[in-house]
């Protein structure tokens, strides 16, 4: 348990205790939030008949804990000794049940043990912005925030470390693994909206208890378009006031466009003396620093920047894999680890726009059904008969990507924003390729879920369980708490979505722009010079640096790598060179293998060992 518990120490430097009962052991590293000075973990409760019964052990936040702690007190007479949310997700379940798991506002995983039915309770939050993975074996069941956590206890547990090609295959397709799956066969993950139930020795039984569907509203009138906007901000403003909700320091990230900006204006309405976090790297074209410092001005907020440099991203790296647990190869997510880790000297807590994309329809894909329209009319033979032509055409010509996804029907063209290898693609590079394993795999499911729903509304369902959960909400968990901050997304909030579950199609995408419902509605909070700016987020310049700066510590990666049982070195290294020479543009597709070769060098083969920094945050006044 010590080491298990050491593992994860960054998301919890503040304490950490652990619990013993029976067969049942809890540990607990706390990162101090709310009611600092109790709410301590593991926490025990129970009814005035029997104080004891319950333990718990909750990583996250929730939101509306003080609304639930009065109702509680109101109907059942419950009592507490302390002021936190811990306390109220237990008393929850005593006289809630189950259900209690449908009330909860917030980001949580949670395990209650019940030493009265001898058995134990967990969920976790309706999006999967907080992580927990679960690892069975003849030696027992065992949970935790970090999947190395799990590692760390294979020898008591008795399982394997063996690495799942499956998961491998669909990571190097996807640049993520996807829930429930992991890159170690015998660890998974509880997937986000899930409860289970287990009791010692038996089965890990689960439930999805959310399942996010769009009932999207025609709009007769511009005066329904009006409510519905005024609707959106409203939401908005009541969620961030509950994501502000701490005993600490609260801040924000801004990187210059509207959902982060919205934020940041809304959190200032809480605190005057918001501060705001922005990076960006000295290219042209990839940073939002001076856009942001714009937003920051405009709304009236002191703003830090934090640039980084090509020799820092290589330096960082491994350590960042580290973080990580399992690869994840969005480039995007290492400059995220050091704005957090420059955010983390100021604050403790930090507000940002994950979630809006996904939610109101802001990714440039989404318009993707407009562009193909002209395909749906095409008979079936001929739209196939298209998409074999687009084979013929060498590869960085114009139009033939478009040829050969308007010939593939919405199921088999979309499986989330990352687009990394094809299946041709990946043969020449991934020894043991699969054909029988699919992208349909991951997304059946959702598609089956969304049927008779527009091709936009279809697509941001999909991203909810795949991009969502699967790269967005994994980097922003990992990079913030590997540096011990806590970051809060006030749009992936169950409000937020009841009301953005009803904007209609021609409130989301137009010709013109993305969000549009929700650029409307934030025409009252956010400066003008942001509402309709291009998309950019953390833009990283890989594709240049690999051909210059980065190339040799690329080579050397490659050359160094354990992996010819699993990837084509020879194949890897010409992707290098193409890219270098400027035939094609490799960037992405390099990127995720030179992730995975690090990831493999430090969790399979144990050849690199990236030295760990102890938590340790002097504060800048």
């Amino acid at each position: 348990m010590a080491t298990a518990l050491r593992c994860q120490r960054h998301r919890g430097p503040d304490e950490s205790d652990t619990w013993h009962g029976g067969e049942l052991v809890f540990g607990f590293n706390r990162l101090s939030i709310i009611d600092l000075e109790h709410s301590h973990q593991p926490l025990s409760w129970g009814p005035p008949e029997n104080p004891g019964r319950y333990t718990v052990l909750f990583n996250g936040e929730i939101y509306n804990y003080l609304e639930l702690r009065a109702e509680l007190v109101d109907r059942f007479g419950a009592r507490f000794s302390t002021d936190g949310d811990t306390e109220v997700i237990v008393a929850a379940y005593h006289y809630l049940g189950t259900s209690m798991v449908g009330r909860l506002r917030g980001m949580f995983a949670f395990l209650v043990w019940d030493n009265e039915r001898k058995v134990v309770f967990g969920a976790r939050d309706p999006f999967g912005i907080k992580p927990l993975f679960y690892a069975q074996g003849p030696g027992g069941i065992a949970f935790a925030s970090e999947k190395k956590s799990l590692l760390s206890l294979a020898n008591t547990l008795r399982i394997t470390e063996d690495l799942d090609h499956r998961a491998m295959q669909h990571y190097l397709v996807l640049q993520y693994v996807p829930e429930p799956e992991s890159l170690h066969r015998q660890v998974r993950r509880i997937e986000s909206g899930t409860s289970f139930t287990v009791a010692p020795g038996g089965q890990l039984v689960t439930e999805r208890y959310f399942q996010p569907n769009f009932t999207s509203r025609p709009l007769r009138s511009d005066s329904d378009a009006k409510r519905l906007h005024d609707e959106i901000v409203d939401v908005m403003r009541d969620s961030v006031a509950k994501h502000m909700r701490a005993d600490v320091t609260v801040g924000a990230f801004l990187s210059g466009g509207i959902d982060s900006t919205a934020i940041a204006a809304l959190a200032k309405e809480h605190n005057p003396n918001l501060i705001t976090f922005t990076t960006g790297f000295e290219r042209q074209g990839y940073s939002e620093v001076d856009v942001a410092a714009e937003s920051a001005a405009a709304i009236g907020v002191k703003h830090v920047v934090r640039t980084v440099s090509a020799e820092e991203m290589m330096e960082t790296l491994p350590l960042i894999v580290w973080y990580l647990d399992d690869p994840v190869a969005d480039p995007a997510l290492v400059p995220l680890w050091f704005i957090a880790r420059e955010a983390r000297q100021h604050v403790k807590v930090v507000l940002s726009g994950e979630g809006a994309d996904e939610l109101f329809g802001g990714y440039t894909i989404y318009r993707e059904p407009l562009s193909l329209a002209p395909f749906e009319k095409v008979p079936g033979a001929l739209r196939k008969a298209m998409g074999k032509v687009s084979t013929a055409i060498p590869e960085g010509v114009r139009g033939k990507d478009l040829l050969r996804r308007g010939a593939l029907s919405l199921e088999e063209r979309y499986y989330g924003n990352a687009r990394i290898f094809r299946d041709d693609q990946l043969r020449n590079v991934m020894r043991g390729f699969d054909p029988g394993v699919s992208h349909k795999d991951v997304t059946a499911a959702a598609y089956r879920t969304s049927s008779g729903w527009d091709p936009v509304t279809r697509m941001q369902h999909v991203d909810l369980f795949t991009w969502l959960r699967g790269d967005i909400l994994v980097k922003a968990d990992k990079m913030t708490m590997a540096n011990s901050l806590e970051l809060r997304v006030p749009f992936l909030d169950p409000e937020v979505f009841r009301v953005a579950s009803t904007v209609p199609l021609e409130q989301k995408i137009t010709r013109e722009t993305t969000k549009y419902a929700l650029r409307q509605a934030m025409y009252q909070v956010v400066p003008a010079h942001v509402l309709n700016r291009r998309k950019l987020g953390f833009p990283v310049p890989i594709k240049h640096w690999l051909r210059d700066e980065m190339h040799d510590w690329a080579r050397n990666i490659i050359q160094q790598s354990q992996t010819d049982h699993l990837l084509n070195r020879t194949a890897v290294l010409q992707l290098l060179e193409e890219h270098r020479s400027g035939v094609l543009d490799h960037s992405r597709r390099l990127w995720a293998l030179l992730v995975f070769m690090l990831w493999h060098g430090i969790f399979i083969e144990g050849r690199l060992s990236p030295e760990v920094p102890e938590p340790h945050y002097p504060v800048k006044l």
